[in-house]
C-alpha cells in the first residue's frame, strides 16, 4: 500500500551536519502531517519535528535552532536538516507519514524503517 523510505544517516564528527530524506509511495491521496521521531538504545522514541502540508513546523525543544523540517508535497517527501550534531543526537531515526488513500477516508500511520545516526565525540 504505502510505503515510506528513509536516506541519509550516517556516521558524523560533533558539531558536523546530515540531512535525511523520507519519501512516501504508494496508493496516496494525500499527506497531512510528515513527521521525524528518534529512537536511542534503552529510551523511548521521541519527537523531533513535524509538519503539516500547509508547511507548518513543530520542534522539540532541543532541536530548535538545530533541525529544519520541510517537504516536498509534488514528491511526497520530507527532509530533516541536522546541524551542530552532538553526541547525543545519536538514535535510530524514523519517518512517520498521516496519509490518506481517498478523499473522504481515514487517516492512516505509516512508519518507515529508521536509518540510524550516529555522532562521534
Amino acid at each position: 500500500q504505502v510505503q515510506l523510505v528513509e536516506s541519509g544517516g550516517g556516521l558524523v564528527q560533533s558539531g558536523g551536519s546530515l540531512r535525511l530524506s523520507c519519501a512516501a509511495s504508494g496508493s496516496i491521496f494525500s499527506i497531512n502531517f510528515m513527521g521525524w521521531y528518534r529512537q536511542a538504545p534503552g529510551k523511548q522514541r521521541e519527537l523531533v519535528a513535524t509538519i503539516t502540508s500547509g508547511g507548518t513546523t513543530n520542534y522539540a525543544n532541543s532541536m530548535k535552532g538545530r533541525f529544519t523540517i520541510s517537504r516536498d508535497n509534488a514528491k511526497n517527501t520530507t527532509y530533516l536538516q541536522m546541524n551542530s550534531l552532538k553526541p547525543e543526537d545519536t538514535a535510530v531515526y524514523y519517518c512517520q507519514g498521516i496519509v490518506k488513500l481517498r478523499r473522504l477516508g481515514r487517516d492512516w500511520q505509516y512508519w518507515g524503517q529508521g536509518t540510524q545516526v550516529t555522532v562521534s565525540s
